[in-house]
């Protein structure tokens, strides 16, 4: 079975949403698009994102960005020639028709037909950007690694990695490097179930004893 890999940009507080421009995606009053412009130094060579050796799988938003983009680049643009040339698989509702090149929809339930994808023999699958369509996927368990970059902004508002509706699991790190500009790149595994703890004693103090039951209080 192939894998599943979502490779997204986010500010420090998870926001998603527009890192490449104030026209992107300003969706929902959003006035803070380009974020991500200022701290590309050394992060230029694209990695993870330029779909090389992979299928892209694409949301409606993000497939719409890029097809009104790619296909207008230099033709010696290597990151240009990979996406343009990638097989792409499209979730959408609303598209019927797709133009850019090697571009599909993918019909009926998305769950469903991003498990048949993944099932399929081939590439590897490249989810970029696409934040409704991570939040499924996510739900559903599908995605196998995460490629997180981490700018080192707060931005406070907008479309979130993961949002209050995520389902609540582990992460394990395997990868992590930082650029001069404060940039950190991560990978992401997914480990299981939380492993839940606790730091308070077994045999509490009075105070703790108090500090519960006034818990207990206020939530009733």
């Amino acid at each position: 079975m192939r894998k599943l890999i979502a490779t997204t940009m986010a500010s420090l507080d998870g926001v998603m949403q527009a890192p490449g421009g104030p026209g992107e995606d300003p969706s929902g009053g959003f006035a803070l698009g380009g974020w991500s412009f200022s701290y590309w130094a050394e992060v230029s060579s694209m990695n993870g994102l330029d779909g090389k050796d992979r299928e892209l799988v694409l949301g409606r938003k993000t497939y719409e960005i890029f097809e009104a983009y790619w296909p207008y680049q230099a033709v010696d643009n290597p990151i240009a020639q990979t996406l343009n040339a990638a097989r792409k698989h499209v979730a959408s509702r609303t598209l019927k028709t797709l133009q850019w090149n090697r571009s599909t929809l993918l019909r009926g339930d998305v769950v469903a037909a991003v498990t048949g994808l993944k099932a399929e023999a081939g590439l590897d699958l490249q989810l970029i950007g696409s934040g409704h369509l991570i939040q499924t996927l996510q739900a559903a368990s599908l995605i196998d690694e995460y490629n997180v970059w981490t700018f080192p902004v707060v931005l406070g508002r907008g479309k979130r990695l993961f949002e209050a509706a995520a389902k609540p699991g582990a992460l394990r790190l395997v990868a992590t490097r930082a650029s001069s500009t404060g940039v950190v790149m991560s990978t992401y595994v997914p480990a299981g179930d939380i492993p839940a703890g606790s730091f308070v004693q077994s045999d509490p103090s009075e105070k703790e004893v108090q500090r519960r039951a006034k818990l207990a209080r206020e939530a009733g």
